[in-house]
C-alpha cells in the first residue's frame, strides 16, 4: 500500500508538470512578442483563461516557476500525507511569504521601540524584585480648618508665673488633684526657696517711691502690698523646714539663717504702729530657732550646733534683732549647758560678757583639762 501510494504521487507530479508545460509553450506561441520585449504599450491585456483543471485563474504571461507553483499546490490539497510520516505538513511555497509578512510587521512595530527594549529591565530581574517599593509619603488634609491646641502645644507657650496660676486654679476646684501634686512634686530645697523669698523682697525695694525718706509713712502706704507678701510666704515657707518635717537638723538652721536675714533688712518705719509687722517676724523666727536647737540637741548630744558654730551665729542674730531672738539663744545655752559652755549672752548695746571658753576650742587649742588639779607622784 505505501509502494502504491508513492506511484500515484509521482503520477500526479508528473501530470501537473505536463499541464504546466503545455501552458507555457501555449502561452509563448500565442504572445512570443510579450515575454521578449513586454506587452505592447497600445495593446489590451487578454483576459486570463479559466483551466477546469486547477479552478484558479492562470496568468499565462507569468512565466514556467509561477505555473509550477500553482501545480503543487494543487497536488498538496489534494493528496493527503502518508500515514509513515511523522512531521507535520509544511507548505514549502507559502512559508517564505509568511515569514516575510511576519518580518514586515517586526519592521514596523519595532520602529519606535528598540530603546525601549534595550533599556528596560526583564520583569524577573533581581534588581527590579529585591528594589524596596518607594515610601507613601504623609499627604497633608486638604480640609484646613481652626482648632485649638494639643495640651502639651499649650502647655510649652505658658511660662512659669501662668504655669502656677493655672495648676493652682485647677487644685483649687479639684481637692484630689491638688493632693496628688503634694505627694508627687518634689521637696523644696533650702536655695530655691531663698531665691522665692528674694524675689518677694526685690519686689519689695522696688515699689520704693524715689526721693524721700524710706521710712516715712508714704513710703509705708507705698510698699505695704509687698511688704505683706513677703512676710506670707515667710510664714508659709518656715513651718515646711521645722521638725517633725523636716528631719535633717542641718537643712532647719540653714533655712533660718537665710530667711532671718531677710527680717534684719526691712525698715524701722518712723510710725511705731508699722512696725510691728517686723517684730512679730522676729518673734515668729524665735520661736521656730528654738524648736530647731531643741530637736539638733536630741542627735548626738548636741554636737552639731557646737562644731556648725550656729551658737555663734544665734548670738549674732540676738544682737541685729536688738535682743529679739533672746529665746533662741536661751534653749541654746540649756542644751550646751552639759559640756561646760555657755553662748555669748547679748544685750542690745552691749559687749560680750562672758569669758567662758566652749570646749570645742579647748579640744582645737589643747588646753582642754590644762587647769584641773595635778596629780601627786606615788
Amino acid at each position: 500500500m505505501v509502494i502504491g501510494g508513492h506511484v500515484w504521487l509521482v503520477l500526479a507530479v508528473a501530470v501537473a508538470v505536463a499541464s504546466a508545460l503545455a501552458l507555457y509553450l501555449t502561452s509563448l506561441t500565442l504572445h512570443p512578442q510579450q515575454h521578449i520585449n513586454g506587452p505592447l504599450p497600445t495593446q489590451r491585456r487578454p483576459v486570463p483563461s479559466r483551466p477546469a483543471y486547477f479552478d484558479k485563474p492562470v496568468n499565462p504571461s507569468g512565466g514556467l516557476w509561477h505555473v509550477v507553483g500553482l501545480s503543487m499546490n494543487v497536488i498538496n490539497s489534494h493528496f493527503a500525507v502518508p500515514p509513515h510520516r511523522l512531521s507535520p505538513t509544511r507548505n514549502l511555497l507559502s512559508q517564505p511569504s509568511m515569514s516575510s509578512r511576519k518580518r514586515k510587521a517586526d519592521d514596523e512595530g519595532s520602529s519606535g521601540g528598540d530603546d525601549d527594549r534595550m533599556s528596560a529591565s526583564p520583569s524577573g530581574s533581581p534588581a527590579v524584585m529585591n528594589r524596596p517599593l518607594p515610601r507613601q509619603q504623609k499627604r497633608m488634609r486638604t480640609n484646613i480648618s481652626g482648632r485649638p491646641l494639643p495640651l502639651p502645644r499649650l502647655l510649652e507657650t505658658l511660662s512659669a508665673d501662668e504655669m502656677r496660676t493655672v495648676l493652682q486654679s485647677i487644685c483649687d476646684r479639684h481637692p484630689a488633684i491638688g493632693n496628688e501634686v503634694v505627694n508627687t512634686a518634689p521637696r523644696p530645697s533650702v536655695q530655691s526657696t531663698l531665691d522665692v523669698l528674694a524675689k518677694y523682697f526685690r519686689n519689695f525695694e522696688a515699689a520704693f517711691p524715689f526721693g524721700g525718706r524710706a521710712s516715712s509713712d508714704y513710703a509705708y502706704n507705698r510698699v505695704r502690698q509687698h511688704l505683706m507678701e513677703m512676710l506670707e510666704s515667710l510664714k508659709d515657707f518656715t513651718p515646711h523646714f521645722l521638725p517633725p518635717n523636716e528631719s535633717q537638723p542641718a537643712t532647719s538652721l540653714a533655712f533660718l539663717d537665710g530667711a532671718t536675714d531677710f527680717i534684719h533688712r526691712l525698715p524701722d518705719w518712723d510710725n511705731f504702729q508699722q512696725n510691728r509687722h517686723k517684730q512679730e517676724a522676729y518673734e515668729e523666727m524665735a520661736k521656730a530657732w528654738a524648736a530647731v536647737i531643741r530637736e539638733a540637741a536630741k542627735k548626738a548630744g548636741g554636737i552639731q550646733l557646737q562644731y556648725g558654730g550656729w551658737d555663734q551665729k544665734i548670738s549674732k542674730h540676738n544682737e541685729i534683732s536688738g535682743g529679739r531672738m533672746q529665746e533662741a539663744v536661751n534653749v541654746l545655752r540649756g542644751s550646751l549647758g552639759w559640756m561646760g559652755s555657755e553662748p555669748q549672752q547679748l544685750q542690745p548695746g552691749m559687749g560680750n560678757t562672758s569669758s567662758n571658753v566652749s570646749v570645742r576650742d579647748q579640744l582645737l587649742n589643747g588646753t582642754y583639762g590644762m587647769n584641773t588639779a595635778g596629780v601627786g607622784a606615788w
